[in-house]
């Protein structure tokens, strides 16, 4: 069984075209490819339900921690069952999103995943659809090309965890003895974080959740997405974005 992990996608999966990801050429069902939140689950018009069935046809599974720009309404009407040891929502047949706080064993290696991120493209705010001022407050900010997000399409609040999905991350950790080979997420701990982006990316309750998961923690290699970019940012920390990698 071969594990392949790549970054955010953002519904665009044209890098697992046979061209640009060659070595499906030798996969199966059984083996999986991971993506680091930002999947892109937003809606299930025909665009998306096109490339979602693409995807599908794919020789490959695709898991999924989720991102800050998923459709959090939506995932939370998808059912949850056990895979793996942990679990997940499936989405379609092998295209499975993994929950937060979950350990899965995957072809024998255990794997700790928690999604989210606090988004910080939003200095124009959150507007609420239904607020009087909507309207205006929109015009204005594109006007003067603020980034914004409007409450239930394009930003929900569960892009940062609950404090259940917290605590249930700890127990999974202390049931797992503290061990595991690879931890997957969306964004990096504050430590990790403040190393290459203090000045860009502030702390928030998420990325201080996963330093005291790092401090749980015993693991191999972490990997996660978000920062839109292709980087090795310790022995132990990889920053994926397009680049797809294999592990175990």
């Amino acid at each position: 069984m071969s594990i392949y992990i790549t970054g955010d996608c953002h519904g665009d999966y044209r890098r697992f075209s046979a061209k640009r990801f060659p070595e499906q050429k030798e996969m199966t069902k059984d083996d999986c490819v991971i993506i680091c939140g930002d999947f892109g689950f937003w809606s299930y018009d025909k665009e998306q339900l096109w490339w979602r069935k693409w995807l599908e046809e794919k020789p490959f599974t695709t898991l999924w921690v989720d991102g800050n720009h998923e459709n959090f309404d939506l995932l939370a009407s998808c059912p949850e069952e056990a895979w793996h040891g942990g679990k997940v929502q499936r989405i379609a047949p092998s295209i499975i999103h993994l929950m937060r706080g979950q350990i899965y064993d995957i072809g024998g290696c255990r794997i700790f995943t928690f999604g989210g991120a606090q988004s910080h493209d939003i200095q124009g705010g959150i507007l609420e659809p239904d607020a009087p001022d909507f309207e205006e407050k929109k015009r204005r900010l594109n006007k003067e090309y603020i980034p914004y997000r409007i409450n239930h399409v394009s930003w929900w609040k569960e892009e940062l965890p609950s404090r259940e999905e917290c605590a249930e991350g700890f127990r999974n950790i202390e049931k797992c003895g503290g061990q595991v080979d690879y931890v997957v997420t969306h964004c990096a701990s504050t430590r990790i974080q403040d190393g290459f982006g203090k000045a860009m990316f502030r702390p928030d309750r998420l990325t201080d959740y996963l330093q005291e998961v790092e401090e749980r923690l015993q693991y191999k290699k972490w990997f996660f997405g978000h920062y839109h970019d292709n980087r090795k940012v310790t022995e132990k920390h990889v920053m994926l974005y397009e680049q797809i990698v294999r592990i175990g």
